[in-house]
């Protein structure tokens, strides 16, 4: 059974391969990105389908998307904390996305029934909003 850790892990070098990754969640899992909210963006995805639909959708948002530099500080069979970031290219504007994640995963029977992450909203509005920052005024 994989713990907390080894399933953020797994979610993180499997994050463009969404058949690889989806196979780490279990079928009531929860999925969240709660500061998208500030945006007016989607933040939540519930149940396997609906979060495997988000991950297929990720290479369409970002080029070049993939978590280097990991640091995870928090190691439990259940529960596992890291930062992580990406230097990708917004796909709408062609714009440089440098960000860092902080993410924390919750396991339960050896799958991530949670994963939530925060990050900086100036830098998606930056990115992906063709008014830039602009756009939080």
């Amino acid at each position: 059974m994989k713990t907390a850790k080894e399933l953020l892990l797994g979610y993180l070098e499997n994050v463009n391969n969404p058949d690889i990754a989806i196979e780490l969640f279990a079928d009531d899992a929860v999925f969240e990105l709660p500061y998208l909210a500030s945006l007016g963006l989607p933040w939540q995805w519930k149940g396997r389908e609906v979060i495997y639909n988000f991950l297929k959708n990720l290479s369409k948002t970002f080029g070049n998307f993939h978590f280097q530099n990991i640091r995870i500080h928090i190691d439990t069979p259940e529960q596992a904390f890291g930062e992580y970031d990406v230097d990708a290219i917004a796909n709408s504007t062609g714009r440089p996305y440098p960000q860092t994640y902080m993410g924390r995963v919750v396991a339960e029977n050896g799958k991530i029934k949670l994963i939530r992450e925060a990050l900086d909203m100036a830098l998606v509005a930056k990115a992906m909003f063709p008014d830039g920052l602009a756009h939080l005024a």
